[in-house]
């Protein structure tokens, strides 16, 4: 069955907390309907910080660089660790339903790189952790030694998301940078250690740097779907809600996403989230 498309327009940080929310809705579907979603999703300056980020030596300092660099945090309800999302960075999630456990971690994942490598046809990707990127991982992607795209799964019941994160185009090196920064900040006597990345700027790059072409990220969407070829048009994620009748659930996902990030909402000072 094909995938039914999710996109619509960027999220700002006010609504940060959507996209998690919706990926869990999104997999609790896959299983209840076993039906398979893709979905396409942006967030402006952020930085997304997985659970472990949060207990650093120093948060609060941590969180002040972000705030200070124009990357306000929010903790999302994956495993992993911190990166960056912004204009230049496609977020895809391809949402599968896993009836008996048929997707292994490791072909899941491995679903995601065929795609990947489908889309990017010109490009000799491989998957290996990438140690001195931000949020390095077993299934890091990466062209001629430089990380592209960093991986991550959220399984619940019999659905599973395997989650990638894409540097499509921009600054990628002051991406690097303001992460690594962060960890600097918060992990003032043991950065770099302790399972957090001593981030090296230079070891990540862009889609757009490895082409030697402007890419847009409107491009590379279209590419992933001509790679899973989808030709239906994508639905708006709030109009999907309320046509399934999911607004409770939905509502109730967004609480939790609340709850998750109250230790970063009394850090920063605004009412920003």
């Amino acid at each position: 069955m094909q995938p039914i498309l999710i996109d619509q327009a960027p999220y700002t940080y006010k609504q940060a907390y959507s996209p998690f929310a919706l990926t869990d809705l999104l997999i609790d579907n896959a299983d209840r309907k076993q039906q398979s979603f893709l979905h396409f999703w942006q967030l402006e300056h952020t930085m997304i910080l997985g659970m472990k980020d949060t207990r650093v030596e120093d948060l609060p300092a941590g969180v002040a660089h972000l705030v200070q660099a124009d990357y306000p945090p929010v903790v999302r309800n994956s495993g992993g660790l911190g990166v960056i999302a912004d204009s230049g960075i496609l977020n895809i999630s391809l949402v599968l339903p896993n009836p008996d456990k048929k997707w292994t971690t490791d072909q899941a994942y491995e679903q995601m790189l065929a795609f990947t490598k489908k889309a990017l046809p010109e490009l000799s990707i491989e998957a290996y952790e990438v140690s001195d990127s931000y949020c390095p991982g077993k299934y890091d992607f990466s062209v001629n030694g430089q990380k592209i795209a960093g991986t991550a799964q959220r399984r619940i019941k019999d659905g599973v998301a395997v989650m990638m994160y894409l540097s499509v185009n921009g600054d990628q090196i002051q991406r690097g940078k303001v992460v690594r920064e962060f960890y600097r900040q918060s992990l003032p006597t043991t950065f770099g250690t302790n399972g957090y990345p001593p981030v090296r700027p230079e070891s990540m790059t862009t889609v757009a740097a490895c082409l030697d072409q402007n890419i847009t990220v409107e491009e590379m969407k279209q590419r992933f779907l001509d790679a899973l070829e989808i030709t239906d048009a994508p639905l708006d994620s709030q109009k999907w809600i309320k046509n399934e009748d999911l607004s409770a659930i939905y509502i109730e996902k967004l609480n939790r996403m609340i709850q998750r990030n109250q230790v970063i909402k009394e850090l920063i000072d605004d009412d920003t989230l």
